[in-house]
């Protein structure tokens, strides 16, 4: 099968406590638009028995087409001490490797970084200062703030944020409306370049016409 057939696969990196509904119909919504979906949740993910739980989920990053983010008040496992979590990990790759990706973040978490941004506490180093008492409900770890403030992109000057666009949501309804309007759209991409690069001969005739005989 070429690569023109071939379904593009998306990895959603998340972490899973407290959101299950959503990743269920996140997971539901986007293998009806046709495409192959990577979540560690759904157990869809390529597993190498030689690889730690941490690489095998790095390698899909590497390895995916498209990359969807979910931020949510929870910071999620996988730490090693003061290691990232793993979905913090992931994100950080998909960000490095410049991989085509759609960002959602939980209202919680941008107005917890608002609040304390107003109490003084505005980089990661000055929040370091403060501790979370156990069993924290409005945020697991401040870290959550630190992997926000790198997907926006927070320090860099304006004209080199590319890339930075984070989906604000407060309910599954949210998410899923995001989800709808940018992936059944890239379906969409897909389909047209499908149908038109299997006729060379009418993609070629489109471009030798005039420009104002064109529709």
């Amino acid at each position: 099968m070429s690569d023109r057939k071939r379904k593009p696969t998306i990895l959603v990196s998340s972490t899973v406590y407290g959101i299950e509904e959503l990743l269920e119909r996140v997971y539901t919504l986007l293998v009806a638009f046709g495409y192959e979906v990577w979540m560690s949740y759904k157990g869809t993910i390529a597993v190498r028995s030689d690889r730690s739980a941490f690489k095998n989920c790095l390698a899909a990053v590497d390895a995916c087409d498209l990359f969807l983010g979910i931020v949510t008040r929870d910071y999620g496992s996988g730490r090693d001490g003061d290691e990232p979590s793993i979905t913090h990990q992931e994100i950080r790759r998909a960000i490095e490797l410049d991989k085509p990706r759609w960002l959602l973040t939980h209202s919680d978490v941008v107005f917890a970084r608002r609040l304390l941004r107003d109490l003084g506490y505005e980089t990661p180093e000055e929040r370091r200062a403060l501790r979370l008492k156990k069993g924290a409900k409005a945020l697991t770890d401040l870290r959550v703030l630190d992997l926000y403030e790198e997907v926006v992109r927070d320090g860099k000057p304006l004209a080199e944020r590319a890339g930075n666009w984070a989906q604000e949501f407060r309910g599954n309804a949210d998410a899923l409306l995001f989800a709808t309007a940018q992936f059944s759209r890239f379906q969409e991409v897909e389909a047209f370049l499908q149908e038109n690069l299997s006729r060379p001969e009418d993609v070629q005739a489109e471009v030798d016409r005039p420009r104002g005989d064109r529709p």
